[in-house]
C-alpha cells in the first residue's frame, strides 16, 4: 500500500467556511452566533468535495490510504476562547469522520484538538478521546503555538503538555506537530510560520529530555521536518554541547519527518541525512503548494514522483516509507488495515 499520513480537509464545502465566519461575528455580537445545527452538509456534498479533489488526485497519483484531517490552517486557535474551539473543532472533526464513513478504504481520520492560548491542553482530552474511541481516528495534530505566531505558549517539553502525552500513549496515537494560521505580519503561515514552527518543535525536544518520561510517545514533523534535514550537523553539535546524548538515541526512537518536501533535491537530501526508518509518505495534497513545477510539468505536492526517482532508495526502503513505517508509527491505523485483511 502507499499511505499519505498527511492530508487536509481543504475542500470542504463553502458552507462550512460561512458558518465559521458567522461563528467569528457572534464573538463580538453573541446575538449572531450560529447554533451547530444550522451548519447543513450532505452527503452528496461531501462526496462531491471528494470525488473531484482529493480522491480524483490520489487516484491519478497511485496512493491508496490518506491519514485525513481538518483544514491546518482553518484551526485558527488563536480565536475566540476555548468554547469557541471546542465547537469548531468537533464540527471539524466529524466532517473527517463522516468522509472517512463514506470512502472507508481510502481515508482515516486524525483530530483536530481545540486548542486555545493560555487555556490547559488537558480541556482537550474529551475531544481527543472522542475521536479516537468513536471515529476511530488514529491520530492528532497538535499545535505547539495556539497563539498563531506569537509562541506564547510554554515548548513542548514542558510538563502542560503531559497529559495530552499520557494519553496519546494510553491510546497508541501520535501527534503530528502543526501550527495553524499565522496573525504575525511577519510569519507567512505556510512559507514561514509552518516551517519555523517544524523546526522550534524538533529543537525543543532536542534541548529538552521528554522522551525519557514518554519513552512511547511519537511525534510526526511534516513538511520534511522544516530546517531539521539541511542543519542536521548543527543540531547534533548543540545537543553535544548540552551533554546529550546522540540524537539517534536522545529523539530518533521518538520523532519521525514526512516527505512534504516538493521538489527532488529536497526529497534527496531528507533522504540521505534522516535515516530510512524516521521518513513517512505525505503530501499535503491541495495544500500550501498547489500548482504545477514549470521545470517538471507535474505538481510541486506528487511527492510519489520524487520517491519514485530516489536514486538513494532502494526498492525495499521506498516500500518502507510509502507503508512499513506508517502502520509502525500509528499502530492504530495499522489495527484498522489488518482488520479488513491489508
Amino acid at each position: 500500500m502507499i499511505i499519505d499520513i498527511h492530508g487536509h480537509y481543504t475542500t470542504a464545502p463553502k458552507a462550512l467556511e460561512d458558518w465559521r465566519n458567522r461563528q467569528i461575528a457572534g464573538i463580538k455580537d453573541p446575538s449572531v452566533m450560529p447554533k451547530v445545527s444550522e451548519l447543513k452538509i450532505s452527503d452528496d456534498e461531501l462526496r462531491a468535495s471528494i470525488i473531484e479533489n482529493q480522491l480524483k488526485k490520489m487516484q491519478e497519483r497511485g496512493s491508496d490510504l490518506t491519514v485525513f484531517s481538518p483544514r491546518a490552517s482553518f484551526m485558527a486557535h488563536h480565536i475566540g476562547d476555548f468554547n469557541v474551539s471546542s465547537t469548531w473543532a468537533a464540527i471539524c472533526n466529524e466532517l473527517c469522520y463522516r468522509v472517512s464513513q463514506l470512502f472507508p478504504d481510502n481515508f482515516i481520520g486524525a483530530a483536530m484538538l481545540p486548542q486555545s492560548p493560555g487555556v490547559d491542553p488537558k480541556t482537550c482530552i474529551p475531544e481527543l478521546e472522542k475521536c479516537v474511541k468513536e471515529y476511530g481516528f488514529v491520530a492528532i495534530n497538535l499545535n505547539p503555538d495556539p497563539s498563531g505566531g506569537h509562541w506564547t505558549s510554554p515548548p513542548l517539553t514542558d510538563r502542560q503538555w503531559y497529559p495530552i502525552y499520557e494519553k496519546m500513549v494510553e491510546l497508541q496515537i501520535p501527534a503530528m506537530i502543526h501550527v495553524s494560521t499565522s496573525c504575525n505580519a511577519c510569519f507567512h503561515t505556510t512559507g514561514a510560520h509552518y516551517l519555523n514552527a517544524d523546526t522550534t518543535a524538533f529543537m525543543q525536544c532536542v534541548a529538552g529530555d521528554l522522551f525519557k518520561d514518554f519513552p512511547e510517545l511519537k511525534f510526526v514533523i511534516p513538511h520534511g521536518g522544516g530546517a531539521v534535514p539541511y542543519h542536521w550537523g548543527r543540531f547534533r553539535g548543540l545537543a553535544q554541547e548540552m551533554k546529550k546524548p546522540l540524537l539517534e538515541d536522545h529523539v530518533l526512537n521518538n520523532i519521525f519527518f514526512d516527505t512534504c518536501v516538493y521538489h527532488q533535491p529536497g526529497i534527496d537530501l531528507l533522504n540521505t541525512v534522516i535515516p530510512v526508518d524516521n521518513v513517512l509518505f505525505a503530501s499535503e495534497m491541495i495544500g500550501a503548494v498547489r500548482g504545477i513545477d514549470p521545470r517538471t510539468g507535474f505538481y510541486y505536492d506528487d511527492t510519489k514522483r520524487y520517491i519514485e526517482a530516489s536514486t538513494i532508495l532502494t526498492p525495499a526502503e521506498k516500500q518502507q516509507i510509502y507503508e512499513g513505517n506508517a502502520r509502525r508509527v500509528y499502530p492504530r491505523l495499522d489495527a484498522a488495515l489488518k482488520a479488513k485483511g491489508k
